[in-house]
This record gives structure tokens, C-alpha cells and sequence, in this order.
């Protein structure tokens, strides 16, 4: 299957008591995905009512992690959520925009 690639970068800031972060370096690595990440947060800013911060993290999240369980799908930690995860997307995808 052809996909688009990425590169995923996250930076750790601070702690959850506003301390510096003791992580030197980014994690970063490199995905594919069969859809246009881009374009999915634009439409989830669209059609999801979130603030633009949570919306973005929203799409991107729930594009890596739908990846992963469609080249997974047969893994067993994926058996039992796969049919509540495809209800989910089904409904996502039927929102009217501002929902």
C-alpha cells in the first residue's frame, strides 16, 4: 500500500510540576500512513468543536494509532477494541461540521 511518510517529533518541555524536562533529546521517528495527515487536521478543526490545539493533537493521534492498528489488526491487543475503534470512526466521519 502506498503511504504518505512522515517524520514525528515530540519534545518534552517540563514536568507536571513545571520543572525543566530531564529528557536531552527529542523522540522522533518516521511513519507512514495511507491518508494525508494534513488534510485530516484541517477537516477535524472543521468538524470536531475543540480548540485548535486539541484538535490537532486529536487527528494526529488518532491517525498514528488507527495506522498502526490496520498493519496490526490480527495482534491480539488490537481483537477485542477493533469493532468499537471501527463504530467510532464511522460515527467521527458522520459529524456535521462544528459538532
Amino acid at each position: 500500500m502506498k503511504q504518505h511518510r512522515y517524520r514525528v517529533t515530540v519534545e518534552h518541555l517540563s514536568d507536571a510540576q513545571g520543572a525543566p524536562s530531564k529528557y536531552k533529546q527529542p523522540l522522533s521517528f518516521e511513519v507512514g500512513n495511507h491518508d494525508d495527515i494534513f488534510d485530516i487536521v484541517q477537516r477535524t478543526h472543521e468538524r470536531v468543536n475543540l480548540d485548535a490545539t486539541s484538535a490537532t493533537a486529536f487527528a494526529v493521534g488518532l491517525k498514528l494509532f488507527s495506522e498502526v492498528m490496520l498493519e496490526n489488526g490480527k495482534h491480539q491487543i488490537f481483537q477485542e477494541f477493533a469493532p468499537h475503534f471501527r463504530t467510532f470512526m464511522k460515527n467521527l466521519k458522520k459529524m456535521p461540521e462544528g459538532s
